[in-house]
């Protein structure tokens, strides 16, 4: 068989939005992935960018189950000997609201060229507003 090259130009991509209040970490991130990297169209090719584009609000009031909020620690390393930074999930939201749940989208995603491009179609924001509203994103349940 031979492999099929989808152009871009034949992808009719569209936008979601996602409101992550009161929802888990790891099954949004887990819906959002699949969004993006198109697996609920047709023309899915998993070495191709034929998803969508994500826009998700209110990620600083996302949950996560069980003592996960207490135990869950997110690694750094700023590349100097010692450096080695953690920091605990109840912490992190604090800090940097968006970005539990960009990292585990990120972590979902593939590694590489393919993966670094279709991080760029989600868009994730701490409050209720953003500015895709021009681009009429249609609401998601989860």
């Amino acid at each position: 068989m031979k492999t099929e090259f989808i152009k871009p130009a034949q992808v009719e991509r569209k936008w979601f939005l996602i409101d992550a209040q009161g929802k888990v970490l790891g099954r949004v991130a887990a819906r959002v992935s699949s969004i993006l990297r198109g697996k609920e169209k047709a023309i899915y090719a998993p070495h191709q960018e034929t998803g969508d584009f994500v826009v998700i609000v209110n990620a600083e009031k996302i949950l996560v189950t069980g003592r996960k909020a207490q135990q869950k620690e997110y690694h750094r390393h700023s590349g100097y000997v010692g450096g080695l930074k953690t920091d605990r999930f109840e912490k992190l939201i604090v800090r940097r609201p968006a970005a539990p749940l960009e990292l585990a989208i990120k972590g979902m995603l593939p590694k590489g060229p393919l993966g670094r491009k279709l991080f760029k179609n989600v868009k994730v924001y701490a409050g209720a507003e953003h500015p895709h509203g021009a681009q009429n994103p249609q609401a998601l349940e989860l």
